[in-house]
């Protein structure tokens, strides 16, 4: 597999990683890029308003917004025009589920699965009780990691389908393209959280054939924000809750208060840095993203690959499991041992200046279905700024602990 990334000049960028610590807690958030908070700093500390074309100051404010709306429509292969920003995916998430339940009535159903963050899960579980909905649910095989066949949840009346880009807690990539035509055939509109893809993998509203697809830039080196992407044409026929003066356009009408223009301008450096890092021969920051983002993907596989082999040598002393096991995944590994508990594994390797969380990490249905409960496994979550000493230093602290 060839690595296709300059991964020490990547890492030049990241201020964080000079205090020593090797990160495996990229899926709860990623460290920061130097140029994410120079935007930041930058847009906080200029002369700006709020948005309107009269003075510089606003004319500085209004330009803000409409660059990180067209970096995220690169991004996610989607148009300007219906780019939601917010505070949070979850806050956006619950925001969406209330205004679609207006037009859901009882006896319609919604389905939701049992790999998903539970971000794709109460909101809309919640949003059909109000409405007397019924709830559908898509399971899981724990064995393999892969989401059952969708179509066996789907009747004339589905109104939503909610699926996970990649599960946050295992990795599991479900077929999206395969649901989003069944979720259609069967009238729903199709909802994808690709809150963890998006960090991994080059993403398409378009190539999934989602109506709605979420993602949270501070997983991918910018700030903590949230974005929901859909065809402009489709939010203007909702009607969310919102001031009376506020603006009727879309999307402001989806976006309440004033925007967080600081954030704004770091989530279109976070883009920028990352259409940068392999941007190959293409023209356009699309074409760019997707080069890098390949890019990214062959360099995390390949210390998966490393990882993953170690493992399974260790599972053969240790009795250690893998749940990561779906054919297509991301670089994200969920492991619990046999004579040690994964809240132990935490500080130990926190210790050694190693960062490997444990936990659920709110996929609360998902760790249910394993059987592992609230008290999850370790998860060890690549990010494009690992290199093969984080590798090294990983895995020897887990022979450590293990041999304790």
């Amino acid at each position: 597999m060839v690595d296709l990334m300059n991964v020490e000049k990547l890492r030049s960028h990241f201020p964080a990683l000079a205090e020593g610590a090797a990160h495996f807690d990229g899926a709860g958030g990623t460290q920061t890029a130097d140029v994410v908070g120079d935007a930041v700093r930058a847009t906080m500390l200029s002369d700006i308003s709020n948005r309107n074309t009269v003075t510089a100051a606003e004319r500085r404010a209004e330009e803000v917004v409409v660059q990180a709306r067209r970096a995220l429509a690169d991004l996610l292969d989607a148009d300007p025009g219906g780019v939601i920003f917010g505070r949070s995916m979850t806050q956006l998430t619950f925001d969406l589920s209330r205004t679609l339940a207006k037009t859901w009535r009882a006896g319609d159903e919604v389905v939701v699965t049992r790999l998903d963050h539970d971000a794709n899960v109460r909101p809309w579980v919640i949003a059909a009780q109000s409405a007397g909905a019924t709830v559908r649910w898509i399971d899981f095989d724990p064995a393999t990691g892969e989401l059952d066949d969708v179509r066996a949840q789907l009747t004339d009346r589905t109104r939503l389908v909610a699926v996970t880009g990649a599960s946050n807690l295992i990795g599991t990539k479900p077929a999206l393209r395969l649901i989003a035509d069944a979720a259609h055939e069967a009238g729903a509109l199709f909802f994808v959280d690709a809150v963890h893809l998006t960090a991994h993998a080059p993403v398409s509203l378009t190539e999934f054939g989602a109506d709605f697809l979420a993602c949270s830039p501070y997983k991918f080196f910018g700030p903590h924000s949230g974005v929901i992407a859909a065809a402009p044409e489709l939010l203007a026929e909702l009607q969310p809750d919102k001031l009376v003066p506020s603006g009727n356009n879309v999307p402001e009408r989806f976006e309440l208060g004033t925007l967080p223009y600081e954030l704004m301008a770091g989530v279109t450096a976070a883009i920028d840095f990352i259409a940068g890092i392999a941007p190959g021969s293409e023209t356009g920051r699309r074409q760019q993203l997707i080069s890098s983002l390949r890019a990214i993907t062959a360099h995390e596989d390949r210390l998966r690959a490393r990882i993953e082999d170690a493992l399974v040598t260790l599972a053969d002393v240790s009795g250690l499991t893998l749940w990561s096991r779906a054919a297509n995944r991301t670089p994200t590994m969920l492991i619990t041992f046999a004579e040690h508990e994964a809240a132990d594994a935490y500080p130990f390797l926190a210790d050694l200046g190693v960062y490997a969380p444990a936990g659920s990490f709110y996929a609360y249905e998902t760790a249910r279905r394993l059987g592992l409960g609230p008290a999850g496994g370790l998860r060890i979550g690549l990010s494009p700024y690992n290199n093969d000493d984080d590798v090294d230093r990983l895995l020897t602290g887990l022979k450590a602990f293990v041999a304790r």
